[in-house]
């Protein structure tokens, strides 16, 4: 019925692709859009929202409809910062709202049996994971790119909201157009920049972290030591884990963007669409040959709207979509420092280091608070 956005073009189209649903639908629906997103949050007949907004605006979007009193449907990685994410679990116990997290592949049957294969025992003991997000140096880079001209209709200044001030360019906020119709045709390059996102490392590892350490049971917890890649020649990113797991960063089949779990008995690796394992009897789960694009298969979703009906937790709650995110942001900084860091993931602070702790959150910037 609703939706906000700071580019009047995107407004625009959504307006359109919302009214021309309701028209072939036969239904007749006011849709309202909105360039302030608290003006949506404001009416109260509104039960839920989706937030797709870049990483930088997660947490205070989030929070703020948390305390309107919506639940929600937050793409991952679920905050930009580790203090971010703890405000947010608060912020959603708090209010008592449902929070699902779009970690879609926790709804994929190939991930599900991969897990299931892990936490059964199957396997036997584990005591190694392979975890790969496209590239060997997943870590995001400064913002270098050139300034260009502001697009008429985009508030650039809301864009950047509580992020640092940085000048515009088109790899941050693809164009699209209207007439002749014509959506984005990249991705949104405020992922791959320190200033706007975490890079690889956040916005692939929020799914395929988020697999590895529900394989090894470890949903609720955490590594305790990560050392960056390239430390006293450390071939790969790598997570220790206080039961004895080894976590690397490093390529297998052909360097698709997956998870592989070793044990002593066998071995299973996973990604989207694929599944193999060391022993033909572990073979039970089938790839999705859906032609609807991944981020929109529906079981995922679906699981959210029944969540807002039951008030069950959702199959990706906020609690392990910061667990996850904070695995992630912990292999950030420890590249960020160039040595290892160490991690007590029940307390979620670290040992001894003041220099990484100053990584926990940067602090909000043009008059905005967390």
């Amino acid at each position: 019925v609703a939706g906000a956005d700071v580019y009047e073009i995107k407004r625009e189209r959504f307006n359109i692709k919302a009214k021309n649903y309701y028209k072939e639908k036969g239904e007749k629906v006011r849709v309202k859009v909105y360039e302030d997103y608290r003006d949506l949050l404001s009416r109260t007949d509104i039960d839920a929202v989706v937030i797709g907004a870049p990483d930088h605006w997660h947490a205070r979007m989030a929070i703020d409809a948390c305390e309107a009193g919506k639940d929600i449907y937050l793409e991952k990685p679920l905050t930009f910062t580790i203090k971010e994410g703890q405000e947010l679990v608060k912020a959603v116990k708090k209010n008592n709202v449902v929070l699902a997290v779009g970690s879609q592949q926790r709804s994929d049957p190939n991930f599900q049996h991969a897990v299931n294969l892990a936490l059964s025992g199957k396997l036997g003991t584990i005591d190694k994971v392979h975890v790969y997000l496209g590239n060997v140096d997943p870590h995001p880079k400064p913002y270098t790119l050139y300034a260009e001209p502001i697009p008429a209709g985009l508030t650039w200044d809301k864009w950047i909201g509580p992020g640092p001030k940085l000048h515009f360019n088109n790899e941050l906020n693809p164009p699209i157009w209207l007439d002749p119709n014509q959506d984005e045709q990249f991705w949104g390059g405020w992922r791959w920049y320190k200033e706007t996102g975490g890079g690889l490392m956040t916005d692939w590892g929020a799914h395929m972290m988020d697999i590895a350490q529900w394989g090894l049971g470890l949903d609720d917890s955490g590594p305790v030591k990560v050392i960056p890649r390239g430390y006293k020649g450390a071939e790969y990113l790598t997570y220790l884990y206080a039961n004895g797991v080894e976590l690397t960063h490093q390529q297998f089949h052909g360097g698709t963007q997956g998870v592989k779990f070793w044990g002593s008995n066998a071995w299973v690796e996973v990604a989207r669409g694929y599944f193999n394992a060391s022993d033909p009897s572990l073979f039970a789960a089938k790839s999705d040959d859906s032609d609807v694009p991944y981020e929109g298969r529906a079981p995922h979703h679906e699981n959210f709207i029944d969540c807002i009906r039951s008030r069950k937790q959702p199959a990706a709650p906020v609690e392990i979509g910061h667990k996850t995110c904070v695995s992630c942001t912990l292999g950030n900084i420890a590249a960020e420092l160039g040595r290892p860091v160490e991690w007590d993931p029940e307390k979620e602070v670290f040992l001894n280091d003041a220099e990484a702790s100053k990584y926990l959150h940067r602090e909000y910037q043009n008059g905005y608070k967390l």
